[in-house]
């Protein structure tokens, strides 16, 4: 398979109808779920700390993790589909692995974090800073991972439309529909 074959495989879905048709991958819509909710419930978790009453940040903090761990389940699923639609042995795909890797690393961490805070907090208190750190580093470790999964689609061009598509959108004179 030369360069220019491998390049086109990685930009076309496994599966249009899960993974989202040429040009438009579900996946990066459906990881806004996830970073939205777990920025929030570190928010939440730091706001705990600076609140009279903080029970109703450490109820939302928790709640927000586990939607946050929900949208990444969803999110790896299509972009597992993604990483099917790279070749193996590029460096494309061994990135992709790394950026799942962190990716499934965290959800795990968030999930014991749900878990670890679940019914705790019957007291009213702020969030532990032991639950804090892990929600911290967690959040770290996913904007590494969001680092990789640029890369993924800005410097490879995975399930990015090819050049001769992205020039649609600068013809001079054209249709201009949205696609």
């Amino acid at each position: 398979m030369t360069v220019n074959e491998s390049q086109l495989q990685a930009k076309r879905p496994v599966s249009a109808a899960l993974a989202g048709p040429y040009g438009h991958p579900f996946h990066p819509i459906l990881v806004t779920v996830p970073i939205g909710a777990w920025v929030a419930s570190l928010a939440f978790d730091i706001a705990s700390h600076v609140v009279d009453d903080p029970a109703f940040l450490t109820q939302g903090s928790e709640w927000l993790i586990a939607v946050g761990v929900i949208g990444a389940l969803l999110a790896a699923m299509v972009g597992f589909l993604d990483l099917f639609a790279i070749p193996s042995g590029t460096p494309a795909f061994r990135t992709g692995l790394v950026h799942m890797a962190l990716n499934l690393g965290v959800t795990v961490a968030y999930a014991l974090n749900f878990l670890w805070r679940y019914g705790t907090y019957t007291d009213g208190g702020s969030v532990g800073a032991g639950r804090l750190a892990l929600s911290a580093v967690s959040l770290a470790v996913l904007g590494v991972s969001g680092f990789l999964g640029g890369k993924l689609a800005y410097r490879y061009g995975v399930r990015v439309a090819d050049e001769s598509t992205q020039a649609e959108g600068y013809a001079a004179g054209g249709s201009g529909r949205a696609s």
